[in-house]
């Protein structure tokens, strides 16, 4: 019995790319292109409406982010595999996006022949990530749990309101001066916080502690 197309879904702000995406699966006989989109926010409209076995999803752009995208069609589509293509290497948009619910994480540098093998092997289970990303992937694991408290249920002591505002201008990567300016406090109320949310969070740095909000889901 003939097995149905592989339905995909290519979501970019480049048309440009999605074209040549496009293409690359047009010449596989077991897999048809049933969408296109823009944004993230046309993404999950259209993920909706098409149901797609597989989402090419990127992550910058204009209309919506492809991380926030990923979660929501996740929690509606939970049986959609969702492969992130995108520019960014960093490990923070790795380990993200891998929360969020995408089976892989491919960088637009690669060769077509190796997306297809890796795309091939999300819509099979497994985790479609080059093994540079791979290595990122491992070491932002073992960052979060040097960070993270070892004694498994041990409770993080709650956070004031001021201090997860704070908090959450740390986690974009402000400066005390620009948090405090932001915040409308001073530079001295801003440190004192920090010290507050380091103790709270058992952690030495405002960076232990940014990637701790994030884990945690805290900001």
């Amino acid at each position: 019995m003939e097995m149905d197309p592989i339905r995909i879904l290519l979501v970019d702000d480049h048309a440009l790319f999605r074209e040549g995406l496009a293409s690359i699966f047009a010449s596989q006989p077991d897999m048809v292109i049933v969408g296109q989109a823009d944004d993230g926010l046309e993404a999950l409209v259209k993920a909706q409406e098409l149901k797609p076995d597989l989402i090419l999803m990127d992550i910058s752009m204009p209309g919506g982010n492809g991380l926030e995208a990923t979660r929501q069609i996740k929690q509606a589509l939970p049986d959609t595999v969702i492969v992130v293509l995108t520019v960014h290497d960093d490990e923070e948009k790795l380990f993200e996006a891998i929360k969020n619910g995408a089976q892989g994480y491919l960088l637009k540098n690669i060769r077509s022949e190796t997306m297809l093998e890796l795309v091939r092997g999300a819509l099979r289970g497994e985790a479609a990530i080059t093994p540079v990303l791979a290595g990122q992937m491992l070491e932002e694991f073992r960052r979060l749990s040097s960070a993270v408290p070892d004694r498994d249920g041990e409770p993080i002591e709650t956070l004031t309101f001021r201090e997860q505002e704070v908090l959450a201008q740390v986690a974009t990567g402000a400066s005390d001066k620009e948090i405090a300016d932001r915040l409308s406090i001073s530079v001295h109320t801003v440190k004192s916080h920090m010290r507050n949310i380091l103790g709270k969070l058992h952690v030495n740095s405002r960076h232990d502690a940014a990637r701790v909000a994030r884990y945690k889901r805290l900001v």
